[in-house]
């Protein structure tokens, strides 16, 4: 049995017991492998630490303030948590001022990241384009905002490589219409790279929806979650030392998932130090380890749709619907 069909039967299983549950609810851990203790202790539960966001999304933690970033893409906004200090608003907007409502769905920015420096990168949906902001003193600086003379889709997710490369997805989600809209350049829908120099590659432009981006930590393997509702999957690339990708294959398909009525697509993900992947999937957010077999299921019965480590590793922070949660982890597992 390969590692994919194993992952998909263990994963419809564990997601049976509960299918399809249409209201939100008290989120929850569920052991699904003895190999999640490693992580997490028994009877650790997420909490709920913000609520009242239209969409949450993007979390990044930012060591040198001790505070979270999320970011509301409808709302277009930037929020950040703090323990003691609660919620309060970083970026107003967050993407783009002024945009259609007819023709744009999501005017702010998407997935957020940090770069070596500590700026952060956002994927500016509304915006179009990979932008970086000095949070110090606001000001914002476009990357990328183009490839082969035509204007990104709504740049979704991202993931800073140690070269300090960003490799970021581009869907049609942003707009209203999507593959239809009128604002559409691009011919695909594609996964890029953008080179500390400023050059773009396109890596692939074969996904009919790629969403959630993540490189392993040994920068060889490149993860990219595509939000398909027809073929929901996980995409797994190999990455050799000048960063040229190869071997394209499904890591994990999650159709089974979503059959069982798990709520929401794969979306964001994030890669631990030890390889263990925490990914969005139809029921929750997931772990699963570099070959896919399941360890665990956080679900509250409303999508979960990104997620980010903090605390120095001590714990996962999730944008989960219209809530972050937060999940404490073994202060010996390194997130």
């Amino acid at each position: 049995m390969t590692p994919t069909r194993r992952s998909v039967l263990a994963a419809g299983l564990a997601l049976v017991a509960t299918p399809g549950a249409a209201a939100e609810t008290a989120p929850r851990l569920r052991r699904l492998s003895p190999g999640l203790d490693r992580m997490i202790a028994p009877g650790t539960e997420p909490e709920v630490i913000a609520t009242g966001i239209r969409w949450a999304e993007g979390p990044v933690w930012v060591p040198r303030g001790g505070y979270l970033l999320f970011s509301d893409p409808p709302a277009n906004i930037v929020r950040r948590w703090q323990r003691g200090r609660g919620v309060s608003m970083v970026l107003n907007p967050s993407g783009a001022g002024g945009t259609d409502p007819r023709l744009v769905r999501e005017p702010g920015a998407n997935g957020l990241a940090l770069d070596a420096r500590g700026a952060l990168l956002i994927a500016n949906s509304g915006g179009r384009s990979i932008d970086r902001v000095d949070l110090a003193s606001g000001r914002r600086t476009v990357l990328a905002d183009r490839y082969a003379g035509k204007r990104f889709n709504s740049p979704n997710d991202l993931h800073v490589a140690r070269d300090g490369a960003i490799w970021f997805t581009d869907p049609p989600y942003g707009f209203q219409d999507g593959d239809s809209s009128s604002l559409k350049e691009q011919p695909v829908n594609g996964v890029y790279r953008r080179h500390a120099d400023g050059r773009i590659d396109l890596i692939d432009g074969t996904l009919t929806r790629p969403n959630g981006i993540a490189l392993s930590p040994d920068e060889r393997r490149l993860y990219v979650s595509v939000s398909d509702a027809a073929a929901p999957r996980i995409m797994v690339y190999d990455v050799d030392p000048r960063g040229q990708v190869s071997g394209r294959r499904v890591l994990l398909d999650a159709r089974a998932m979503a059959a069982a009525g798990g709520a929401g697509l794969p979306d964001g993900m994030k890669v631990a130090r030890d390889g263990t992947l925490v990914c969005s999937v139809p029921g929750g957010m997931m772990l699963i380890t570099p070959e896919a077999e399941p360890l665990g299921l956080i679900e509250q019965g409303a999508p979960i749709a990104n997620c980010a480590f903090g605390e120095g590793g001590r714990a996962l922070f999730m944008a989960a619907n219209d809530r972050i949660l937060r999940l404490a982890l073994r202060p010996g597992w390194q997130g």
